[in-house]
């Protein structure tokens, strides 16, 4: 399985100068944990994370170090997390030069990346431009694993998968970082809803693509206001069974 095959193809993208409260609101609008981060030109150049906002002087969680750790560190370190903390742009606090993958990247060294970098997202570039993104899901282990034991899956699969996509992102109820896995014709529907209708909504569109022979809900709903989250009744029901 590669990448291509599993990647959040609607990515949502900020600029560098994208005002810090900006990007917060759309990760909490979107549902989003980490926006790529593009220049005038569409060029990748930077990840902002939520991890980014941690140490943040407005809300008191600045790195306090004691004299001789500074001293030890030296004026540059103390600059950058200054920087960090108070910065207003985006720029001021992205990761620069993020790791990324390409399309063809295999789902086994995805995983590898994530690991080894610590990071829980890997934009998909092609060229320099950004054509969708790798996130580490509740089942990315379970999936690498199976992928190195079972074919890939064919070509229909890609087309299929292709088809479930197009037809979910014409909707004004499409599920936010809608991804799509297709094995043998088998769909497994993962991303987030905020109104309940539009998870039988999503499984009637999969269906209705030719070709699908059994669509499985993983679709997570999140109440807007509370921040309140709850899986599918399906994975629900095979974690009380497990």
């Amino acid at each position: 399985m590669r990448a291509h095959q599993i990647m959040t193809r609607s990515v949502i993208s900020v600029t560098p100068d994208t005002s810090i409260v900006e990007a917060a609101n759309i990760m909490l609008k979107r549902h989003v944990s980490g926006l790529t981060v593009v220049n005038d030109t569409g060029k990748l150049v930077g990840v902002v994370s939520e991890g980014d906002f941690i140490r943040r002087s407005e809300i008191g969680t600045g790195r306090k170090r004691g004299r001789w750790l500074r001293f030890i560190l030296g004026p540059g370190k103390s600059a950058s997390d200054f920087v960090h903390e108070h910065g207003r742009k985006v720029s001021e606090v992205m990761t620069a030069s993020p790791v990324t993958i390409t399309e063809d990247t295999a789902l086994a060294e995805i995983v590898d990346h994530m690991e080894r970098n610590n990071v829980k997202r890997l934009p998909v570039v092609r060229g320099d431009k950004v054509v969708g993104i790798v996130s580490r899901a509740n089942l990315l282990q379970a999936v690498a694993g199976l992928a190195r034991e079972v074919p890939d899956p064919t070509a229909d699969d890609d087309h299929i998968r292709s088809r479930i996509i197009d037809t979910m992102e014409k909707n004004d109820w499409c599920p936010f970082g809608l991804n799509v896995i297709v094995r043998d014709g088998i769909v497994h529907l993962s991303g987030v809803i905020t109104e309940e209708r539009s998870r039988q909504a999503a499984i009637v569109a999969a269906e209705n693509v030719e070709g699908v022979k059994k669509v499985h809900d993983h679709l997570c709903w999140v109440d807007t206001m509370s921040g309140v989250y709850l899986n599918s009744p399906e994975d629900d029901d095979l974690a009380k069974a497990s």
